[in-house]
């Protein structure tokens, strides 16, 4: 029945890094659940990314953001009418989407899928340390234009956004510990307040030489997801860094 029935699971792969310096994928098991520092399993719709550090960073964190409900009962401000759950976009339409980042905390977001790219680790990875699982992934770019439509600040949270591989599973997006040029930022800037526009860009490893079929907006289990889908384009050249004279770069 199409897209309306994907993401069985949410794809996450376990990885011991050989150092600090790895990019590492780091979740748990079960239907979108994710990973808690209480031993507790959280409720479905959470998500749990890991951060990826370069050669010169030397540290690896892991962040959670929580998405535990979300639907047309969620309270959004007035005026703010919510896209219906299972729309079939493309490229370029916007979504209004809601979720619950906690109990009583919604978020409300205008979601314009912009552009997917697919890209290989030689061209946009040089010089990052990758394990043969990351190595036997297919990398993808996926550029967002996303609005806060909602009464909630929402600062340093990720992008509500997945995508879809070839076997109907949900591959969530990876963070850096340092920066990455080539496509960022997936998280939103320490301020992010009611009314307040950005660009994103959102990095996905997908395992097993897996596809991208698919954008997915899917904040819990029993959400109907809000999916985009398009043709796949080159990455775009990285932004240039200003280089402050005396430092060094990420990749040491």
């Amino acid at each position: 029945m199409g897209l309306a029935l994907h993401n069985d699971r949410v794809r996450r792969r376990v990885r011991r890094a050989s150092s600090c310096a790895a990019v590492v994928l780091v979740a748990c098991a079960g239907l979108l659940s994710g990973c808690s520092d209480d031993g507790k399993t959280p409720k479905a719709g959470d998500s749990t990314s890991a951060s990826v550090s370069g050669s010169g960073t030397g540290s690896v964190t892991t962040s959670t953001t929580s998405t535990d409900s979300a639907g047309p009962t969620l309270p959004v401000p007035a005026g703010v009418e919510l896209s219906p759950q299972g729309s079939q976009l493309q490229v370029g339409d916007t979504a209004t989407v809601a979720w619950e980042l906690r109990q009583g905390v919604v978020g409300v977001l205008d979601i314009t899928v912009t552009r997917l790219e697919k890209t290989s680790f030689k061209k946009s990875f040089a010089g990052w340390q990758l394990d043969q699982a990351q190595k036997n992934s297919n990398p993808y770019f996926v550029r967002v234009t996303v609005t806060n439509r909602g009464d909630t600040d929402l600062g340093g949270k990720k992008v509500p956004l997945y995508i879809v591989d070839g076997t109907n599973t949900l591959v969530e997006a990876n963070t850096f510990a340092s920066a990455f040029p080539p496509c960022e930022p997936g998280t939103f800037p320490k301020k992010f307040k009611p009314g307040r526009t950005m660009k994103a860009c959102l990095v996905f490893l997908s395992p097993q030489k897996g596809a991208l079929t698919a954008v997915s907006f899917r904040p819990t289990q029993d959400y109907d997801p809000i999916t985009w889908t398009g043709d796949l384009e080159k990455p775009k050249p990285p932004k240039k860094a200003h280089k402050k004279k005396g430092s060094s770069s990420p990749n040491g």
